[in-house]
Parts: C-alpha cells; sequence; structure tokens
C-alpha cells in the first residue's frame, strides 16, 4: 500500500533535520527508530527519503553521504577550502612519520608494532601509536600467535568516517598515493612472510625485555593525553617533515605538533 505523499514529505524533512542536528552519522535503523509505533517508518523508506535529499544537494554547498557508521551531511569538497576560514584554530599538523605509520596499519593491518619498524627502517615512538589510540583512527584488534604474543593494530571506524570511507576496500590505490607528495608509495609494503615472522618476533621480544627489575620504564612518564582541537569533519590532513626527526627517528620527539 502506498503511502500518504504528505507522510513521506514528513520523512524526508524529519531524516534532513535529524542528520544536521547529530553530533555523529546515523544509521536507517537509528533514524527510523525516531518514529513513534503510530507512525512506523521502515529503513527502506528511509533509504528513500535519503536517495531524495542527496538528489536535492547536487548543486548545494553540502552533500549527504555514506560512511562507515552511516549518513552524515558533509561540505562539498570545491567549497571546503572556503569554509575552513570559519575555523580560527591552527590546523593539527602530523609529521611524515605518523602518516606512514597510519597508512601501514590502514593497509596491512593487523599488524604488530615491530612489523610497522621493520617496514619503515626506524623505531616507532610509543607516543605515536598512543596519540593515533586516543584520536580513535587506530585499536587493537588481537595478538600475534607468535611467542610474546605481540599486540596487532588495525583502524577503526572512527578513521574511515573522518576520512569519507565506508569501507576499506574504499582506501586509494597505493600507486594513487604517489600523487600525494607527504606520502609517497616508497615503502616496501610487500614484505615476504618470513620477514614479517621475522619482524613479529622481533616485537615480542621488546615488549618483553630482559632487564634489570629495579630500571624505571621512562616511557610512561613521557606519556601526555592528545588534546585535539582539530574539527571532527575536516577532510585533508596536513604534514611536517621536520629534517631533525627524519634524522633521529621516531623516538626524537611526539609526533604531534599544534
Amino acid at each position: 500500500m502506498d503511502q500518504d505523499p504528505d507522510f513521506l514529505a514528513l520523512v524526508k524533512r524529519v531524516v534532513e533535520a535529524a542528520l544536521l542536528a547529530a553530533p555523529q552519522p546515523q544509521t536507517l535503523t537509528q533514524l527510523a527508530a525516531l518514529f513513534p509505533e503510530d507512525q512506523p517508518v521502515t529503513p527502506a523508506e528511509i533509504g528513500q527519503a535519503i536517495a531524495s535529499l542527496q538528489t536535492d544537494c547536487e548543486h548545494r554547498g553540502v552533500e549527504l553521504v555514506e560512511v562507515a557508521s552511516g549518513y552524515r551531511f558533509q561540505v562539498q569538497a570545491d567549497v571546503h577550502s572556503y569554509v575552513t576560514r570559519m575555523w580560527t584554530e591552527r590546523q593539527t599538523k602530523y609529521t611524515r612519520a605518523t602518516l606512514e605509520t597510519l597508512a601501514l596499519i590502514a593497509y596491512r593491518q593487523p599488524i604488530t608494532r615491530g612489523e610497522i619498524e621493520q617496514i619503515r627502517g626506524v623505531g616507532v615512538n610509543a607516543n605515536m601509536i598512543k596519540m593515533l589510540e586516543e584520536r580513535e583512527w587506530i585499536r587493537s584488534v588481537g595478538h600475534r600467535d607468535v611467542p610474546g604474543r605481540p599486540e596487532l593494530f588495525g583502524t577503526t571506524k572512527a578513521f574511515l568516517d573522518y576520512f569519507g570511507l565506508k569501507s576499506l576496500d574504499e582506501l586509494p590505490p597505493l600507486a594513487e598515493l604517489k600523487d600525494i607528495p607527504e606520502l609517497e608509495p616508497q615503502l616496501p609494503f610487500d614484505l615476504s612472510p618470513a620477514v614479517v615472522a621475522n619482524a613479529a618476533m622481533a616485537d615480542a621480544d621488546d615488549e618483553h625485555p630482559e632487564q634489570d627489575p629495579d630500571a624505571a620504564d621512562e616511557s610512561d612518564d613521557d606519556s601526555e593525553a592528545f588534546n585535539d582541537t582539530h574539527p571532527t569533519d575536516q577532510s585533508i590532513v596536513e604534514t611536517t617533515t621536520a629534517e631533525t626527526n627524519e634524522q633521529a627517528g621516531d623516538n626524537a620527539e611526539p609526533e604531534l605538533e599544534k
């Protein structure tokens, strides 16, 4: 039975208002749950309202897109540079080392810290991993089944949402990263299984070193909470490639600059 056109128009308006008011993306089920029992709406009908809204937005300054966590309104790419002038806070800048580490986790997940170090050829700062976890871009997804059971890292839905992706399948091919000067795909992503296994073993050894029981773990003293003032829907991540960090390795300084 066809729905009343006036009611379908109401559904569209409710969906539009909800997506504008919601701080996070919303799923079809979440949007359908907004309607009372005496006015039931199916996820399929919500989907029709969303499709209509997407058509309406084709020539507007915003677009309605689907990301990993659901649907959201966001600024159209061609007007993004104008809108960013509204924010007076300085953009968060990430070093090349941070972006390389994040890229390795995204493309090679699940991956251990030791495997990341094996590929990059330098040590990975513990503060960098902590910052990415507090940013909710990566999380622990288990442990490698080798002696020492080193921790495995993978990306999160928040990572996909931030970069406007529905799934990991939408990550750009590595070849396309050549067009991004801050992150050229020069890393050996195609390491053999034997090399990866050796890296995992090394990672396990690093996590359980033989040391004087009275020795202090300095890394705990150096850890600081990550205070992010970057807008959650910012689509551009800037980098800084300070020469001192590249020469001294990732353990020289924390990876975040304000």
